[in-house]
């Protein structure tokens, strides 16, 4: 997946472009917490595909101790595996399409929340994921979740990410990898998101991961609808009316920067607009009366303009 470049993917209010792996607000090592994300995903895969090999070193496995289920999880009280799941992935192919997705869409959001904030939304959204396929699968039986079935991956977080910025960017023009078909955000979350709950609804093999999905979409939905609840962590601190008044010129930092550039542009646009009704003026005076008939301020005025259009 790729997005073509828009005003609103070149760098942001939080930061510059910064180094690391795409644009985004960036800390003092220079990197944003997409990549940050990134890094810590493929070297926890790395660690898997070490540790998992080996007897001896089960204890060390992250997949071991770190996967979703409802039985150890809640059951049995392990509830850091909320969080560790997110950063778990199955194969070499569902890490790689989903850190894809992070980082291409990442930035979108990271930029729109600051550093805090989209970290916040990030994890909360795979929290998200995770409650939600416990609650699917308790209202409907272990067809969607069963208690020991394990749960891994970003998916939940990354759902809640694209469910975000087809709240925010609906018709920023995107492309799938496979197939390379072009389509709004709006649609392609549409899209993602239908697959996944038909998936729910049929029952399909990964019914549990496709309900985290929705958990984490439905919750990334309801964050960027109400990002006030995002304020604890430093992000926009406005209601739900407030943040879409100023998101339409521009909320937050964002919104006053573009603001003070409107107010400057009208300034500039009023200035010139005053001084060339002078100069007319002026020329108008000249040809009725005379260059002798000028002031020394006219004369001034009308040296000024033709050295500035020489």
């Amino acid at each position: 997946m790729a997005f073509e470049t828009r005003d609103y993917a070149s760098p942001g209010p939080f930061g510059g472009a910064g180094r690391g792996f795409g644009p985004g607000s960036t800390g003092p090592s220079g990197w944003t917490i997409t990549t940050w994300l990134i890094v810590i995903n493929a070297a926890v895969f790395l660690l898997a595909g070490i540790f998992g090999g080996s007897a001896r070193a089960d204890g060390a496995d992250p997949l071991r101790w770190g996967y979703f289920s409802v039985n150890k999880a809640i059951w049995g009280l392990e509830v850091w595996r909320f969080l560790t799941y997110q950063f778990l992935h199955a194969d070499f192919f569902h890490i790689l399409f989903n850190m894809i997705g992070l980082y291409f869409f990442g930035p979108l959001l990271e930029r729109e929340l600051g550093r805090r904030a989209f970290l916040a939304f990030y994890l909360l959204c795979g929290v998200s994921g995770a409650v939600i396929a416990t609650v699917l699968g308790t209202l409907f039986g272990p067809t969607i979740m069963h208690p020991d079935a394990p749960l891994v991956g970003a998916s939940g977080a990354l759902f809640g990410i694209l469910a975000a910025a087809a709240v925010r960017f609906p018709h920023l023009r995107v492309q799938l990898l496979i197939p390379p078909i072009p389509m709004s955000m709006r649609t392609m979350a549409l899209v993602f998101l239908g697959i996944a709950a038909l998936s729910v609804l049929v029952g399909s093999r990964n019914a549990g991961g496709e309900a985290a999905h929705l958990g984490g979409a439905l919750l990334g939905f309801v964050l960027m609808k109400r990002p006030g609840l995002l304020a604890p962590f430093g992000g926009p601190a406005l209601g739900a009316a407030g943040y879409g008044a100023a998101k339409r010129s521009g909320g937050g930092i964002e919104g006053i920067k573009g603001r003070l550039a409107d107010f400057k542009r009208n300034r500039a646009r009023k200035a010139a607009a005053e001084h060339a009704a002078e100069v007319d003026r002026i020329l108008a005076k000249v040809s009725d009366s005379g260059i002798q008939s000028l002031t020394e301020g006219e004369k001034k005025t009308l040296a000024e303009d033709t050295k500035r259009k020489r």
